[in-house]
C-alpha cells in the first residue's frame, strides 16, 4: 500500500527538476573541510592523502544511508534518495556513492537529471530537501 501523502519517486513524477550544480557543489564543499578536519585527528592529511578521503567515503555512507544527506548536503538544503521509490538509499550503497564519488570522474557525466555515474550505478538522485 503506498502512501498518497508522500512525494512521487523521481524516476515517476514527471515534473521533477534537480537542484542546480551550485548547491551541489556546495556540499560537496563542506563536506570534504569536515572531512579534513576529521582526518586531521588521526592523521595529517597533507602527508597522508588517504585519510580525508576515507573519511569522506565513510561520511557518504553513514549519513546518506542514515539520513540521506551528509552535513554539507543539509547546509545546502539537498538530500540523495533512491530513484525509483524516493526512499534512503542506505549504508552499502551510501558507502558504494561516496567511492564513486572520490574517484571524481564519474561524477562528471551527467545526464538530463544531474545523475553522475556515482548516482546511476546505485540507483539514487540528488532532489531539494523539503523545508521544516
Amino acid at each position: 500500500m503506498t502512501n498518497p501523502h508522500a512525494p512521487a519517486a523521481p524516476a515517476t513524477d514527471p515534473t521533477f527538476t534537480p537542484p542546480s550544480l551550485g548547491r551541489r557543489f556546495g556540499a560537496l564543499i563542506i563536506d570534504w573541510v569536515l572531512s579534513l578536519l576529521v582526518a586531521n585527528i588521526f592523521a595529517d592529511p597533507v602527508s597522508d592523502g588517504w585519510a580525508p578521503v576515507l573519511v569522506l567515503i565513510l561520511e557518504y555512507g553513514i549519513f546518506l544511508g542514515l539520513f540521506a544527506q551528509t552535513p554539507g548536503m543539509y547546509i545546502t538544503r539537498i538530500r540523495c534518495l533512491n530513484w525509483h521509490d524516493g526512499g534512503r538509499i542506505g549504508l552499502l550503497r551510501g558507502l558504494l556513492r561516496g567511492l564513486l564519488l572520490a574517484l571524481v570522474v564519474p561524477a562528471l557525466i551527467m545526464d538530463e537529471h544531474r545523475r553522475g555515474y556515482h548516482d546511476r550505478l546505485t540507483d539514487a538522485v540528488i532532489v531539494d530537501a523539503p523545508r521544516r
